[in-house]
């Protein structure tokens, strides 16, 4: 929502953090073009690891994401180490769905 994004623009430049950009876009599929990142953190919960996120991930970076799992949903922290994924389950949680812009769960 663009009204969200302009808030947050407001509220972090107010707060003295200048060097953030805020974007809006489908969180699904990342953000290929600033790609790769050393940190992702994603605020709501998809029923698997996007795929594009995980390729997004810089050598050494961290993500943090709640997955859907079979009796609920699980945070998993996702570290890449010599180009692959170690999968770190955290702890259960509750977020609110992952979804397009048509509304459907991912």
């Amino acid at each position: 929502n663009d009204v969200l994004a302009v808030k947050a623009r407001e509220v972090l430049r107010a707060t003295g953090y200048t060097h953030v950009q805020v974007r809006t876009s489908d969180g699904y599929l990342g953000w290929p073009e600033n790609a790769p990142f050393n940190a992702i953190i994603v605020t709501c919960a998809p029923s698997r690891i996007p795929d594009a996120l995980q390729a997004q991930l810089a050598e050494g970076g961290r993500m943090i994401i709640p997955v859907d799992v079979m009796m609920g949903q699980e945070l998993i922290l996702l570290t890449k180490v010599q180009g692959r994924l170690e999968r770190k389950a955290v702890l259960p949680v509750r977020f609110v769905p992952m979804i397009d812009s048509s509304g459907r769960e991912y």
